[in-house]
């Protein structure tokens, strides 16, 4: 089975969307995130700032394999603000993502089809306004050596360029390399095999 190690997300820069409909107001606002708690923080302070407003509506996806996610329709009817926003998410197939969308009521009830329409016409132009990026999902690779083999080592990173976390010299070295997860298994080959023509 092949490693699926790339995902879409968007950049660090938010990105805001509007959408009306018979005098509602729809804010759309699209973050980058990488933890539940980001997101916590994130509603928390879109709920202070906007507490005149009648909803505050958001949906998530965390992880490259879009494993974590949540939609929360802040008291609007079941799946009609939530699930939209979450649809428009799964729909561009991003990940690492926070859609959430204030509601000002205009004092017109817009029914289910109407809020499903509004809700995901709101998140899908957050969407369209952030800068879209392909990311690749690392893995980190430890690697104890003698000194001696020091040129050897660095040869194989000059040629597989893993970004290098952290090192130690001594004796003994270690060295800690972050590399795409698709080309991990290829890197650790390499080095095993200088174990082995060291031995």
């Amino acid at each position: 089975m092949e490693l699926i190690d790339e995902y879409l997300t968007i950049t660090d820069s938010p990105a805001e969307g509007f959408y009306s409909e018979k005098r509602s107001k729809f804010l759309a606002f699209a973050f980058h995130v990488t933890t539940e708690d980001e997101v916590k923080n994130i509603v928390a302070e879109h709920r202070k700032k906007y507490y005149d407003a009648r909803h505050v509506c958001w949906a998530y996806t965390l992880g490259a394999d879009h494993s974590q996610f949540r939609a929360n329709d802040d008291g609007e009817p079941s799946s009609t603000a939530g699930k939209p926003i979450l649809g428009q998410i799964t729909k561009n197939d991003l990940t690492d993502i926070l859609i959430i969308v204030v509601r000002y009521y205009g004092g017109v009830n817009l029914g289910t089809s109407g809020l499903i329409v509004a809700y995901r016409t709101a998140a899908a132009e957050a969407i369209a306004a952030a800068e879209i990026v392909k990311l690749y999902k690392e893995e980190e690779v430890v690697y104890d050596f003698p000194y001696i083999m020091m040129n050897d080592v660095m040869k194989i990173i000059k040629e597989m360029s893993p970004r290098i976390v952290g090192q130690t010299y001594d004796n003994t070295c270690e060295i800690r390399l972050s590399i795409r997860a698709s080309e991990a298994p290829i890197l650790k080959e390499k080095l095993e095999k200088l174990s082995f023509k060291d031995d």
